[in-house]
């Protein structure tokens, strides 16, 4: 719903913290990721309502302006978000929280991956992660350098997605990915030196970089439980390692 009329997001917390039906106010996006806001970023923000609560704020949902971008949900599905949501609610800001740290617990939950479902998703991005890598190299090998470079850049984004399952954290957006790694770094990673590496491959998809990548990847996954998902590929494995 676009908004007819301006509403600022400052009259708006002090509208929703007014009402006895509003359990939980959460900011996500750039305004709670210190540093990236812009005079161009609205306020993005989750409105959490009592499971009892009336339709009234209800009729917000979906409220959009240049200042303000709102959601509104109940505890029990604020309590069941995750998905491509994960990350922003996970480095999201408790503005209200009426639940007695209750919607604190809820937005800190989601920055930790249980262990079965981290464990598994590191198997699935792994695999896939293999999958890019070995189709980039022998793309590059065999001379289809369009073909190197695209499976390159799919190799990128599910090394990412491993490399935090492995720590059990969901994959920041892009636009905070470097804004993550700063504050938050990989453990066993310089974060310079990986993104440097991230970028080399993603704009020249370069094999010896990738298989540096790959070494450095693949004692981590074993380490981790991941081994027969690389002994799956055999002697593949060969094409992706450092000669």
């Amino acid at each position: 719903m676009s908004a007819p009329h301006p509403m600022t997001y400052e009259a708006f917390v002090a509208r929703a913290t007014a009402d006895p039906d509003v359990a939980g106010l959460v900011l996500k996006g750039s305004h709670a990721h210190d540093g990236m806001a812009t005079r161009r970023s609205d306020h993005d923000l989750y409105v959490v309502l009592a499971d009892s609560a009336g339709p009234a704020l209800a009729g917000l949902d979906g409220f959009r302006s240049a200042a303000l971008d709102l959601v509104v949900v109940t505890v029990a599905e604020f309590r069941r978000l995750g998905g491509f949501e994960r990350y922003a609610l996970a480095r999201a800001r408790v503005v209200l929280d009426r639940l007695d740290g209750g919607i604190a617990e809820m937005v800190a939950a989601k920055g930790r991956l249980g262990a079965g479902e981290a464990s598994r998703a590191a198997a699935d991005w792994l695999d896939a992660y293999a999958n890019s890598v070995y189709r980039s190299v022998k793309n590059a090998r065999d001379g289809h350098p369009l073909a190197a470079r695209l499976d390159a850049g799919d190799s990128v984004g599910f090394l990412l997605e491993l490399l935090f399952a492995l720590d059990r954290r969901p994959r920041p957006y892009n636009k905070y990915l470097a804004w993550e790694l700063d504050r938050f770094p990989l453990p066993g990673w310089d974060t310079r030196a990986l993104l440097s590496a991230l970028a080399r491959v993603a704009e020249t998809a370069d094999a010896d970089v990738q298989r540096e990548l790959f070494g450095r990847v693949e004692p981590a996954a074993r380490a981790a439980g991941h081994a027969a998902v690389l002994d799956a590929w055999g002697e593949d494995l060969g094409l992706m390692r450092l000669r």
